[in-house]
């Protein structure tokens, strides 16, 4: 494994999927750390925010809250960059098993 130092940019690709979900969940939450993703995340967040449908229930106003959009998925072959803070170090460690890091 590549020595991981805080400040590096690195780039991660997905050679095997894990079948445990914990893992599958890291290397997604991983993902969405991109920048381009988070952008993508933020502004469709924003939308569903805007169009929350507003019905009544009991008197009072409720909100359906409309779930998270899933925009990435943790598949063989998927690349991303990632730039490597402290924080997410023993993340990637803990799913070294299921990609390569370059």
């Amino acid at each position: 494994m590549t020595e991981l130092t805080p400040g590096t940019t690195v780039t991660i690709s997905v050679i095997k999927v894990p079948r445990e979900p914990r893992h599958r969940k890291t290397i997604e939450r991983l993902m969405r750390l991109q920048p381009a993703i988070q952008r993508t995340l933020t502004r469709v967040a924003r939308v569903r925010g805007r169009t929350n449908p507003v019905n009544q229930r009991g008197g009072r106003m409720w909100i359906s809250r409309i779930a998270a959009t899933r925009c990435v998925s943790a598949s063989k072959g998927a690349k991303f960059s990632l730039r490597i803070t402290p924080q997410i170090i023993p993340d990637v460690k803990a799913i070294s098993r299921f990609v390569e890091i370059a």
